[in-house]
């Protein structure tokens, strides 16, 4: 990996990181909390695409590509991709559709998941 790519990638994996701070401190049954989880998934799985040299244009190519580098090939497990979906799915839910509550037991579990994913793409940089 270029001296280039690797500082990019450790630039999106602390911009995860720093998201998912954010996350934190917002009210658990927001959408702006869910909003901050997938984003911060979201820059994780792209600080990995980065270290092979890939990128796409939309949040759905990414999605596509993280799964199919790094999760059918094992170097990801299963659950990191279905939870990479999962949140996209309910940023989607939460920023578009009207009156939409989040379990606020529900967004801590997410937040645990999220933290799980980051640290596992942090393990991969390594």
């Amino acid at each position: 990996m270029t001296a280039q790519r690797r500082e990019l990638a450790e630039y999106r994996l602390e911009k995860a990181f720093k998201t998912l701070a954010d996350a934190k401190i917002l009210p658990l049954a927001s959408e702006s909390t869910v909003n901050r989880i997938y984003y911060a998934v979201f820059y994780a799985a792209g600080a990995l695409l980065i270290t092979r040299g890939l990128a796409a244009s939309k949040h759905s190519g990414v999605l596509a590509l993280f799964s199919k580098e790094f999760v059918k090939t094992g170097v990801m497990e299963q659950k990191h991709g279905k939870f990479l979906y999962d949140m996209f799915d309910r940023r989607q839910e939460g920023d578009y559709r009207d009156f939409v509550r989040f379990d606020p037991e529900e967004v801590k579990t997410w937040i645990k998941d999220a933290e799980d994913f980051i640290t596992s793409v942090s393990k991969q940089l390594k």
